[in-house]
């Protein structure tokens, strides 16, 4: 019987997983931990591995003969040696598109938050505090611009929901030429330009090597003192700690961050006893209808490779035909 491994997965129980692997004639097992050391241990012959937040180096992929494919719950694949997988014959699959909608929710809704200081106002009522006034200045979307950085989906569904909120909205990203528009009518602009004009910053661009600490002191240092930074889209894209710094000068409105540089964060960090944060402990991509939907498709991936099909979504398809 074929076997599935689910590594260190962000789910409280697998019944889903349970009854697809069943229905398929599959063998399922878990293992908790995230290394490579740990994994090669748990899974020695197993065929397919669905992972959250496992690390898979090149060394792991010498160690597992039979595996056939990681099937990751989410995005983005930086903790996957993708190279060292397309030389091992084994497909990298994951779910590009299932969060598109509540990301930009959240996204939104963290941005405004900040703007409008809800936790603020909110932690004063419940200590006794009732006197708007002292939490000015308080923003409004209309007469704001707001910049999108990275215009894929998500980066898109935020942008046309800001600016049905009254926002005007401008964005950059690799693919899009600084001077033109995109389709929607956005004006496209080049990154710094992008910071130095918008009231809202919104990140939505993948973490790579380019864009480690892409936000960085000299960066916010463009930002107006009247700009709120939102992060829904990996840690490292901003220096944590050069942006708690910014904070507590006041050279910005506020920040709202759904990721951080190393999760879970240490509570100790600068970053949160910065005034005018708002947090999120990396729940942006979550919601029940979505949740569902990731995990189905992620599990079916696997299963697809594993059974021998073509699975839906693959990063390096020229894998399926070297094992």
């Amino acid at each position: 019987m074929p076997k599935i491994c689910l590594v260190n997965m962000d789910f409280a129980e697998f019944g889903i997983e349970e009854r697809m692997a069943r229905e398929a004639g599959i063998e399922l097992l878990v293992s908790p931990n995230r290394d490579a050391e740990s994994t090669i241990a748990h899974c020695p012959d197993v065929d397919g591995i669905v992972t959250s937040y496992g690390i898979f180096p090149r060394k792991l992929f010498a160690s597992l003969p039979k595996l056939k494919v990681i099937s990751r719950t989410g995005v983005g694949y930086d903790t996957i040696d993708v190279e060292a997988a397309t030389d091992y014959g084994v497909a990298v699959c994951t779910a590009p598109g299932y969060a598109n909608e509540v990301v930009s929710d959240h996204a939104i809704a963290m941005a405004l938050g900040v703007l409008r200081r809800i936790n603020e106002l909110d932690a004063d009522i419940r200590s006794g505090i009732w006197d708007y006034a002292i939490r000015r200045p308080l923003g409004q979307c209309h007469g704001r611009v707001f910049g999108i950085v990275g215009m894929g989906a998500i980066g898109r569904a935020t942008a046309r929901k800001a600016a049905g909120l009254g926002f005007k909205v401008i964005c950059c990203s690799r693919s899009l030429v600084p001077g033109r528009r995109t389709p929607e009518g956005y004006d496209v602009v080049p990154l710094d330009e992008l910071l130095a004009s918008a009231d809202v910053v919104s990140i939505h661009c993948a973490l790579s090597p380019a864009t480690h600490h892409m936000i960085d002191e000299r960066r916010l240092r463009l930002m107006k003192p009247g700009a709120v930074l939102v992060n829904t889209a990996r840690g490292p894209i901003v220096d944590t700690r050069a942006l708690a710094e910014a904070l507590k000068a006041g050279r910005l409105w506020g920040a709202a961050l759904d990721v951080f540089e190393g999760e879970p964060v240490d509570t100790r960090h600068p970053i949160f006893s910065a005034p005018h944060t708002l947090f999120s402990a990396h729940a942006a991509y979550w919601s029940e209808e979505s949740g569902e939907e990731l995990r189905t498709r992620t599990m079916q991936s696997a299963i697809d490779v594993v059974l021998g099909r073509k699975p839906a979504d693959c990063l390096n398809p020229q894998a399926l035909q070297l094992g």
